[in-house]
C-alpha cells in the first residue's frame, strides 16, 4: 500500500483532489488531475506529492512511483468512466472517495511553493485554499462544476465559489467545455491574476495583466487526451514559478509538455514521454 506520508518529505509541488480509476476497455486506468498533475512534475524533474482519498488498501505506486500521498480513508474510491463522442466527453460516475478537508493536508506541506487544486468530483473544501498563503497557486475548478443523477450521468453546473476562490488564486486554468456560458471568462479576469483558457488542439488562451494572448499547440496525432489540461497545468505552473512569473512563456512550455502527452496513453506513458521531451532539451529550447 503506497505510504499514507507520515514523513511529510519536502516537496515542490502539492497536488489535491482525488486519484481515481477511469474505466476503459477492458479493465480501468489510474487517472484523476491530481495524478496526472503529480506524474507531470515528477516527469519534469522535480518533486510532487499529493493529498487524496481513497478506499484502504489503494496502491498506485507502480503508476505514480516516488510520489509520497496523505491518503484520507473512505468507504470507496472515485471510479468514472470517460465515453467521448464527437460533440463532447460524456461522463459518468461510479462512486466517489471522500471530501478533502483543511484538516486533511499535512502542515509542512502547507508551506510548498506550488500547490495545485484539482477537484473532479465536488470533493475540495474551498477552505483548504486558505492555507496556503506564501504559494503559487493553480486552481482546475471543473471537478466543482460536476454534479450527478442517481445513475451516475455526470452534468454542469454553475461555480458556486468562484467569487470566493479565485481571488486567493494565481492562475486559475479552465476550458470552453466548463463554462456554461462564455461570458464568466470576463468574470474570471475580474477575480485573478491570470486565467489560462485550454482549448484543445486549438492550444490555449491567457488573460493576464490586462493583455490576451494566444498561444497555438504542437500538432501531433492524438491517441488519449485524457489528463491533457492538468498536465498543461502542471507544466504551466512550474514553468510560471521557475521562470519568476512569465505567464507567456509558462503557455509555450506547457503546450509542448501537453501536446507530447495525448500521443501516449495512460499516466506511465505519458510520463516515459515528458521524460524524453527533458532529455531532448526542452528547458532549454523555450525561454
Amino acid at each position: 500500500m503506497q505510504s499514507k506520508a507520515a514523513a511529510h518529505p519536502q516537496i515542490d509541488f502539492l497536488a489535491v483532489g482525488h486519484v481515481c480509476y477511469d474505466l476503459v476497455t477492458g479493465g480501468r486506468v489510474v487517472g484523476g488531475a491530481a495524478a496526472y498533475a503529480a506524474m507531470t512534475v515528477q516527469a519534469l524533474g522535480y518533486r510532487s506529492a499529493i493529498v487524496t482519498s481513497a478506499a484502504p488498501g489503494e496502491d498506485w505506486a507502480a503508476e505514480l512511483p516516488d510520489v509520497p500521498m496523505q491518503i484520507t480513508d473512505a468507504e470507496a474510491t472515485t471510479i468514472f468512466e470517460n465515453v467521448y463522442y464527437p460533440a463532447g466527453r460524456v461522463q459518468t460516475i461510479y462512486s466517489v472517495a471522500g471530501r478533502l478537508r483543511a484538516q486533511d493536508v499535512p502542515a509542512s506541506w502547507t508551506h510548498t511553493p506550488i500547490v495545485f487544486l484539482g477537484p473532479i468530483a465536488n470533493e475540495i473544501d474551498s477552505d483548504v485554499i486558505r492555507l496556503f498563503s506564501d504559494s503559487v497557486i493553480g486552481v482546475d475548478p471543473q471537478g466543482w462544476m460536476r454534479r450527478w443523477d442517481e445513475r451516475g450521468h455526470i452534468y454542469a453546473v454553475d461555480w458556486e465559489d468562484a467569487a470566493e476562490v479565485l481571488p486567493l488564486t494565481t492562475i486559475a486554468f479552465t476550458s470552453p467545455e466548463d463554462l456554461s456560458d462564455p461570458s464568466l471568462v470576463d468574470n474570471y479576469v475580474q477575480l485573478t491574476d491570470v486565467l489560462v483558457v485550454t482549448e484543445g488542439a486549438d492550444g490555449c488562451t491567457i488573460y493576464a495583466r490586462g493583455e490576451r494572448r494566444s498561444f497555438p499547440v504542437p500538432k501531433v496525432a492524438m491517441v488519449d487526451t485524457t489528463g491533457a489540461g492538468d498536465i498543461f497545468a502542471a507544466a504551466y505552473l512550474l514553468r510560471f514559478f521557475r521562470t519568476g512569473g512569465d505567464c507567456w512563456d509558462a503557455a509555450i512550455f506547457a503546450n509542448r509538455v501537453a501536446s507530447c502527452s495525448v500521443a501516449q496513453f495512460g499516466l506511465r506513458a505519458k510520463s516515459e514521454a515528458i521524460r524524453r521531451l527533458m532529455r531532448e532539451g526542452l528547458h532549454q529550447s523555450i525561454g
